[in-house]
């Protein structure tokens, strides 16, 4: 399985989106420090995640999220939960 994750920064309560085939492991990076991007916003805390059966579909999935669409389909879904 892979997986297309959504984190929130808590120190600037940015989003970081990406895509794994171990979202556990992957949460704790991001939180240690071990991701170029993230190390100087951490700690994370998960706010959104879908599964795929491929890692490009989870790919492809990870790249519409970034565009401006996805980040609208963002915006709705995560600040429903909020």
């Amino acid at each position: 399985m892979y997986y297309v994750y959504v984190l929130r920064s808590l120190k600037n309560n940015r989003l970081y989106t990406g895509s794994t085939n171990n979202l556990e492991r992957r949460i704790f990076e991001h939180n240690r420090g071990q991701s170029k991007y993230t190390k100087s916003t951490a700690p994370f805390k998960l706010v959104y995640k879908e599964q795929y059966e491929s890692k490009s579909e989870a790919y492809n999935r990870e790249l519409f999220l970034k565009t401006g669409k996805g980040r609208e389909f963002l915006d709705s879904i995560i600040n429903k939960r909020a």
